[in-house]
């Protein structure tokens, strides 16, 4: 068997086991007891990615955990303007610790799990590049979570100029790996995202499927392949470095 060649994504892929990070921040929320609807802290989730969007806030050697704290920042403090959330300044300091905290050590745990499986494929001759939509820091976060060594090249938006789901962004990664695109598996947690445009690229696509930003109902005909955990890429996606059965096949 050849040896396999694998387009991942970066953020909700290697970093969440899936889930939209809009949920995994929401879901912190909830434990450290923020005083707010879901509905106001989506406005300021969506206040907080338009305004590091559009402003030069984050910097390339700035670290994933300053990013989570920008992130934070921006949220708290849109929702204290805006009324949504009645605190004093230490009330304020105090939470924005408590969940940064908690996200960071979340996020540790699950890269820790993705880089097992990432080494796992390596050694079994697999070579993989990375292509994330990202604020121009994805190379210092990979150095951060030890992810900067596996990837034959890293492909990020901020620095290409094209961004998914623009197919284009994917060519780049089956170009940097120079085999045809059937035979490169785009592996991503974001349908409209990663699987749509992945497809459109010519490869193989595998979506690993968490919790979405958005309840909507999704064929998923665009996915050869769907995953819960990660590390079902080793075991059970045909063409990949170990082949079993095609038990996760999308019917």
């Amino acid at each position: 068997m050849k040896n396999s060649a694998i387009i991942f994504d970066y953020g909700g892929t290697l970093d969440t086991r899936g889930d939209h990070w809009g949920k995994v921040i929401w879901h912190a929320y909830e434990r450290h007891a923020i005083p707010v609807s879901e509905q106001a802290f989506r406005d300021a989730y969506v206040h907080a990615e338009r305004t590091l969007g559009k402003e030069d806030i984050i910097r390339p050697a700035d670290t994933f955990r300053h990013t989570l704290d920008v992130k934070l920042d921006l949220q708290f403090s849109y929702l204290r303007d805006n009324g949504l959330w009645q605190c004093s300044d230490s009330e304020m300091k105090k939470k924005h610790e408590a969940v940064l905290s908690s996200l960071y050590e979340g996020l540790q745990a699950t890269v820790k799990h993705s880089r097992e499986v990432l080494l796992a494929l390596r050694e079994r001759g697999c070579r993989m590049v990375l292509v994330s939509n990202f604020y121009g820091n994805v190379e210092t976060v990979l150095r951060e979570m030890q992810l900067d060594d596996l990837f034959v090249r890293v492909i990020e938006s901020a620095v290409v100029g094209i961004r998914k789901p623009d197919p284009r962004i994917f060519l780049l990664g089956v170009e940097a790996l120079g085999v045809p695109a059937p035979q490169v598996t785009v592996i991503g947690d974001n349908y409209g995202k990663d699987i749509l445009p992945g497809k459109e690229a010519g490869c193989r696509t595998v979506w690993l499927r968490g919790e979405s930003w958005k309840d909507e109902d999704v064929d998923g005909k665009a996915a050869d392949y769907q995953i819960n955990d990660i590390a079902e890429i080793l075991t059970d996606i045909p063409g990949l470095p170990v082949t079993f059965s095609a038990s996760s096949e999308t019917e």
